[in-house]
């Protein structure tokens, strides 16, 4: 039997340690790492590899509601726990690939569709049912582990790539995953019990919430589909190419894989501060502010010159650090907790799909441009519209709730 620690606060710092191996430091933000000496050693474009290493992202997106699904009926743990092993057994195998695309473009694809059980969908559902008055500032908490994990991830696979090649990289970030991911799963993230966390009571009717189905023929599900998806093609999918645009310019990859560290140190400081501001501000005015910030950052990463790209990686690093805690955030106070698995699934599913096809998209534009430029002016106007959808969300409709003599009772945003 795993040890009960009955303190919220152990689910944020079991949140930290899983996020630190999430399937975004670890195949994200280490994807333009990888991008040059797979494509170099396996002979193909820019393009191919791209695709052979977003492919799996597209089918593990789609997995993420399934799974999101299966930890409503059954619990996190169940699930999460034989997932973890799974997927770090595969990403380690990606090392045995033979020179073959299809083969490579197979264990790959394997690999990162079993990621999506290392998603923050797990850490998430489990902190949104554990906190209501500070879930922004707990969710902001938690998912700093991910900016932490894009600070070291990136340099530490540079490292690896340059001692022990690709293959024997992806087998030391498997490694590390199964490491860190799963004792702090198994001792720490786990739905609350009867009487814990800030809702301090027990539901006769359940958790409050729309089911999947009432929330689709909702228009706020269909303002969030779209802008999320539109943020990830834009921002991740850039972020997927900064190494290969800077040493395309000059950069060692050495320096390039240093400055998307500060990506994820910036990313870590966007979590803190939205998941601060989100508690006192509505959520997303928060959200405008932080996805027009890349804007400017794309078009210093574009210049190349000094100290710009830095600077560049760093807006882009806040406008990112609010999309997942900011999906979870949104989820929990315009459809409740009643489905919270199914919902942040699906949104998250688009947001993967997004990501997939942003860094398939930046492979292609290059191949066919030879420049990465046609791509940022693409993702800056999908970032004005997706700040356009999202301030039309409306007030709260699962807002903070407060005590009151006769009980709980809503507190309208």
């Amino acid at each position: 039997m795993w040890p009960r620690f009955r303190n919220p606060w152990w689910v944020v710092f079991g949140a930290v340690i899983g996020l630190l191996v999430c399937n975004g430091p670890v195949l994200a933000y280490t994807f333009g790492i990888f991008l040059k000496p797979i494509t170099a050693d396996m002979g193909w474009q820019r393009g191919e590899t791209s695709f052979a290493l977003s492919i799996g992202s597209f089918i593990g997106s789609i997995a993420v509601p399934f799974l999101g699904l299966m930890m409503d009926r059954w619990s996190i743990r169940a699930v999460a726990l034989p997932g973890i092993a799974i997927y770090s057994l595969l990403l380690a195998v990606v090392g045995l690939s033979s020179h073959s695309f299809l083969v490579f473009t197979l264990l790959f694809g394997l690999a990162e569709a079993t990621s999506a059980i290392q998603t923050p969908i797990a850490y998430a559902k489990a902190i949104s049912a554990w906190f209501d008055r500070r879930r922004g500032r707990a969710l902001g908490i938690a998912m700093a582990g991910i900016g932490i994990g894009a600070f070291i991830m990136p340099q530490l696979s540079e490292y690896l790539i340059l001692h022990i090649g690709w293959r024997g990289a992806y087998s030391v970030l498997a490694g590390l995953t199964l490491l860190i991911a799963f004792p702090a799963v198994a001792l720490f993230i786990r739905e609350p019990g009867p009487g814990e966390g800030e809702y301090r009571r027990n539901r006769a009717d359940g958790l409050p919430g729309l089911s999947l189905g009432e929330a689709a023929v909702t228009l706020r599900f269909w303002l969030l589909i779209p802008a999320f998806f539109l943020v990830a093609i834009a921002i991740n999918g850039t972020v997927g190419h900064v190494v290969p645009l800077l040493t395309d310019h000059g950069l060692s990859p050495s320096a390039a894989a240093a400055t998307m560290g500060l990506y994820g140190l910036a990313t870590m400081t966007g979590r803190l501060t939205a998941g601060f501001l989100v508690d006192r501000i509505f959520a997303p005015y928060v959200a405008a502010v932080f996805f027009l910030a890349p804007i400017s950052g794309f078009a210093f990463i574009a210049s190349a010159a000094g100290v710009l790209p830095a600077v560049g990686v760093i807006l882009m690093g806040l406008g990112l650090g609010t999309e997942i805690d900011l999906i979870a955030f949104l989820v929990s106070r315009y459809f409740g907790q009643k489905s919270f698995g199914r919902l942040y699934g699906c949104f998250f599913m688009v947001f993967g799909i997004g990501t997939a096809m942003g860094r398939y998209l930046g492979g292609v534009i290059y191949d066919v441009a030879h420049s990465y430029n046609p791509g940022l002016i693409g993702a800056g106007v999908s970032l004005v519209i997706a700040v356009a959808l999202i301030t039309r969300l409306g007030p709260y409709i699962y807002p903070v709730e407060r005590e009151e003599a006769g009980g709980l009772a809503p507190v309208r945003a």
